[in-house]
């Protein structure tokens, strides 16, 4: 018999949900009983075979809601109307997982970088999470009901490119550093208010993203830039996002995860 969907179910809202590392988040969190609210840039209800209406039906086949909002969350004026749809539809957030994010349009020299891939970086990457969170966070704050266990939880998708150097996408750099001060300031205030904050810190993931660069991480990866070996998958991330908002590090508020196959791990 078919499991009925629970009208109690905790809700998630995940941006950049429609595919790559925010797929795999949404369908992780599904299999934990989430339902969901997915924001993307990219709205096709006619695109059943990728984006947020082929992620939606994944999400319904796991006997949960999901809730596809179009919004760019470089636009904070679309801040107050992604989250009044989130909220209305479930009534409260549990969890908010920062996972929308771009890439240079071009990997340039540091010394090439232009204003212009800058600003589009930083808005996207770290401004726009920035004041997403500040919106969502005092909405979350003000829930009158009893609070839920685990705690309700905001997560940070980073980069290792927060603590790596790269010079040839600078700008990627920085606003993924700016992400991750991001994650450890809303840790601190929101500690007492009982709103867990974590940063989750992936290293080379097998996306959309890195299609245009796989032949180079090819190598470095056969060469021993990664010491598990392999291409990290959506799936690594999601997993780690689900552990997270299940409550395994509930005393761990301002923890960074990182989801890279040991490249953490300082070698000679």
């Amino acid at each position: 018999m078919a499991k009925k969907i629970r009208k109690s179910a905790p809700a998630a809202v995940v941006t950049g949900a429609g595919q790559g590392i925010g797929r795999g988040i949404v369908l992780a969190l599904a299999r934990e009983g989430y339902d969901i609210a997915g924001i993307d840039i990219l709205f096709d209800p006619r695109n059943r075979k990728k984006g947020l209406f082929e992620v939606k039906e994944k999400v319904e086949k796991l006997r949960r809601r999901f809730l596809p909002i179009a919004g760019d969350i470089a636009r904070l004026e679309d801040h107050d109307r992604v989250l009044d749809a989130a909220f209305g539809k479930f009534g409260a957030i549990d969890v908010l997982v920062n996972n929308a994010g771009v890439a240079p349009a071009k990997r340039v020299d540091i010394l090439e970088t232009t204003p212009e891939s800058y600003d589009r970086l930083l808005g996207v990457n770290a401004r726009g999470p920035f004041f997403l969170t500040q919106n969502a966070a005092r909405r979350m704050a003000a829930r009158k009901d009893a609070r839920p266990s685990p705690p309700p939880s905001i997560i940070f998708i980073t980069s290792i490119s927060a603590v790596v150097s790269s010079t040839s996408r600078a700008e990627y750099c920085v606003s993924k550093a700016a992400l991750s001060m991001t994650a450890a300031l809303f840790a601190d205030a929101l500690a007492d208010k009982g709103i867990n904050v974590y940063e989750v810190r992936p290293g080379i993931i097998a996306t959309d993203m890195t299609t245009g660069v796989k032949d180079k991480y090819d190598r470095l990866i056969a060469g021993g830039l990664v010491p598990q070996g392999r291409w990290g998958l959506p799936d690594d991330v999601g997993r780690a996002v689900a552990a997270l908002v299940r409550g395994a590090f509930a005393f761990s508020t301002g923890a960074v995860v990182e989801v890279s196959g040991g490249m953490n791990i300082r070698r000679l």
